[in-house]
């Protein structure tokens, strides 16, 4: 088994007003090049836990930390007019506390973070602010907010 060190939390940077399938998910990763879902776990809008990737295969989620790191990624990401917001119904709030503190027991000690929070610090400070973000991605803060219901 390889080493953990972080579970980091997506979004699909889809519509809250559109259905966004694992299997949505899976053609439009193959389409980027990917040999499948890039990510481990996928949350759909109504809290069902999709396993898309063994725990055992390295993700492609996350440039540069794939190798030591678990995706969860939750459908949505956008309101209706495409814009970054916490789209996560209150099924996708409880499955992935569920779900993250069950990784935590496998793998004790692990950093949970955003996707946005592994951005680089462009002006050295030793805080990844705002606007240093690649990405809004997963539209919360979820190093202090993933066990927020």
């Amino acid at each position: 088994m390889r080493t953990i060190h972080l579970i980091v939390v997506h979004c699909s940077a889809t519509r809250e007003d559109k259905s966004f399938t694992e299997h949505d998910l899976d053609v439009c990763h193959r389409r980027r090049g990917f040999k499948g879902v890039g990510y481990h776990f996928y949350i759909r809008k109504n809290g069902d836990i999709k396993s898309t990737r063994p725990i055992e295969r390295i993700g492609a989620h996350c440039r540069g930390f794939n190798r030591e790191s678990i995706g969860i990624c939750y459908e949505g990401g956008l309101d209706c007019k495409g814009q970054p917001k916490d789209t996560r119904t209150c099924w996708q709030k409880h499955s992935l506390r569920v779900l993250i503190l069950t990784l935590l027991k496998d793998f004790p000690g692990c950093r949970v973070c955003g996707h946005r929070d592994l951005s680089p610090d462009l002006d050295g400070d030793g805080e990844i602010e705002p606007k240093e973000w690649i990405k809004a991605c997963p539209c919360f803060n979820a190093e202090t907010d993933w066990d927020k219901e």
